[in-house]
């Protein structure tokens, strides 16, 4: 077992950033800049794409491991006796659910922001395959074809003629942080379904206001009601913290301190 790699910035109570795809950071710079006014940002890099690693040999991810290696980030850098706050987003949500359904004792307030969990969805047997068709689409026809195909799951419609591709090579793709997460954590990622009942951590399910309509909002508000957790939308759509890091920070602060704790 390898040590965990993540960054650390800002001041304030601790908040674990758990990314999505295959958990490399790139883009999560200026979202963890906004909010380290307000906490201290801890950002996991679980394959240690962003240190160093990129290129490696890479298994097929399980959820589990992702969720024991952000306890072990947060054995290394929360102090003893305090609780962590945690936000995932994507592939990083369900990590989030998972630390939070077994790693609850450390945890404050947990935010999942549109988790690809489509089990608990009364269609979630179809929409899980459809997933799987997107690996497979991967593996056949390379990245472009399999961009185009999970957009249309988000969207909940039927795809066109998909673009014309190639497989890619091995060495091609452990140096495509999107091709590791599509050949390695995609699927897996997609057949978990969380724990039934209520949350043993304070749970928030955040979707994007962008994504109205689609799967993973339709998701986030199943697995609200399940979990009897609280629901929040945020700016933007999957990608709102990489597109609206600003906004999404503000919004995510405000969710996890109140209005009347924010500071300056």
């Amino acid at each position: 077992m390898t040590d965990p790699h993540y960054d650390i910035t800002g001041h304030g109570p601790l908040l674990l950033l758990l990314p999505g795809g295959a958990g490399h950071p790139m883009g999560l710079g200026p979202v963890a800049e906004a909010l380290s006014g307000h906490f201290t940002v801890v950002t996991y890099d679980h394959l240690g794409l962003a240190h160093g690693r990129l290129g490696e040999p890479v298994e097929d991810q399980r959820v589990q491991d992702w969720s024991d290696g952000a306890r072990r980030v947060l054995d290394e850098t929360l102090p003893a006796g305090e609780s962590a706050y945690v936000l995932g987003t994507s592939a990083g949500a369900i990590t989030a659910l998972d630390l939070a359904a077994r790693h609850a004792e450390r945890l404050r307030h947990v935010v999942a922001h549109e988790p690809p969990c489509v089990g608990v969805l009364p269609d979630g047997e179809r929409q899980q395959a459809r997933f799987a068709e997107v690996g497979d689409v991967y593996r056949a026809k390379g990245l472009a074809a399999a961009g185009a195909l999970m957009t249309a799951v988000f969207e909940e419609r039927q795809e066109g003629d998909l673009p014309e591709g190639q497989p890619l090579t091995r060495e091609e793709e452990l140096n495509s942080p999107m091709a590791l997460f599509l050949a390695h954590v995609l699927e897996s990622f997609t057949t978990y379904v969380p724990v039934a009942g209520p949350s043993p951590a304070r749970l928030t399910v955040a979707a994007g206001t962008d994504s109205r309509g689609q799967l993973l909002h339709r998701t986030a508000e199943f697995l609200t009601k399940e979990r009897q957790a609280d629901f929040v939308e945020f700016p933007g759509g999957h990608l709102g913290i990489l597109q609206h890091p600003v906004d999404f920070a503000e919004r995510l602060t405000r969710t996890l301190l109140g209005d009347g704790d924010m500071r300056s």
